[in-house]
């Protein structure tokens, strides 16, 4: 019998490559979650439904079992992780929680591209909640915080064996935000872009599969306990210069055509026509992950390549930020002066 390893997730974005890369590598895997997404995971792994926010109902899935492994790709506040301290302490060697870039965005004065000790000092205040997406983004990062600091103050009190994986915005196949995929069908489409005037953030994601092999790595080895990583590409591009990358992989010409960006909130366009535009967009230094992890990142180049081709054989899938296109090409008409 193999290793048990535990995701709590698993099946949106990076879960099934996670869970198939799990299993192929010798792991009994068991996948705890709502059941609310389908996904297609190999046969032989368990699947154990609940809801994570609600801890009876994840002891109740795992009973007295321990772990060798266990990966947490959904763990979103303090509450949550208090919880899997106590359910987990002494019944897992290794804890993988998958935390986000965001946690430095909520800091005052990091500069890009954010590094591990950039996540100490002083947080900024709580956008007003009239302010909704800089209110919601905000919650979100401060909560992310709030998990990583319970989790990290287990391991300094009780060694409980976490190490914390950040990520900026994960591009990967099985994107459920549709991002570059959305990208592709305005390409293939003859019409332009749309994007908000002013200065756009300089890019820096991470592709899907790098962060499996990232946990993988982890799995079959004993570093990392007590420590946050950032995993992330290597190449720092400009929008334009990754929107050119995406046309030439379409064979299209890139058409851009700015637009205020309060008109573009008011027709409830973003981020669907431009979801490279956020500006609670992280970009991380991976120094510290290729290091000690010996992490090496697909090049950027080559993962465009591959997520393109995946997409070419959903021509025919609808995205649900597509729908307002033609409203996108109409505010476009009235904006002649463009690019």
């Amino acid at each position: 019998m193999g290793m048990r390893a535990l995701v709590i997730g698993g099946t949106r974005n990076l879960g099934p490559p996670l869970v198939k890369a799990l299993f192929e590598s010798g792991f009994q895997v068991t996948v705890f979650n709502r059941g609310k997404t389908h996904a297609d995971l190999p046969q032989q792994v368990e699947r154990q439904y609940g809801d994570r926010t609600k801890p009876e109902q994840l002891r109740s899935a795992i009973g007295g079992r321990e772990f060798e492994f266990v990966v947490d790709t959904t763990l979103y506040n303090g509450r949550d992780a208090q919880a899997v301290l106590s359910l987990f302490q002494n019944r897992t060697a290794r804890y993988i929680f998958i935390s986000t870039g965001q946690v430095y965005l909520v800091r005052e004065g990091p500069v890009r591209p954010y590094k591990e000790e950039d996540y100490a000092g002083p947080l900024i205040p709580e956008p007003p909640q009239s302010a909704v997406s800089d209110h919601e983004n905000w919650k979100y990062g401060i909560e992310k915080r709030a998990a990583e600091d319970v989790l990290t103050g287990g391991w300094k009190e009780q060694r409980f064996p976490v190490t914390i994986l950040r990520l900026p915005m994960v591009n990967s196949e099985r994107d459920h935000f549709h991002r570059i995929h959305g990208c592709l069908l305005r390409l293939r489409d003859g019409g332009p872009i749309l994007l908000p005037q002013g200065t756009d953030l300089p890019l820096r994601h991470v592709y899907g599969e790098d962060v499996v092999q990232a946990v993988l790595h982890l799995a079959k080895a004993s570093l990392g306990k007590g420590e946050a990583y950032n995993i992330s590409q290597d190449e720092t591009v400009s929008l334009e210069e990754f929107l050119e990358m995406l046309a030439a992989r379409a064979r299209a010409h890139l058409r851009l055509v700015r637009i205020p960006r309060a008109e573009l909130e008011e027709a409830y366009l973003l981020p669907d026509c431009s979801p490279f535009s956020d500006p609670w967009m992280s970009a991380l230094d991976n120094a510290k992950s290729k290091a000690e992890l010996g992490m090496k990142y697909t090049p950027l180049e080559a993962s465009l390549d591959k997520l393109v081709q995946s997409f070419q054989f959903k021509a025919g899938m609808p995205v649900k930020g597509y729908a307002r296109r033609a409203l996108e090409l109409e505010l476009a008409t009235t904006h002649s002066s463009g690019g």
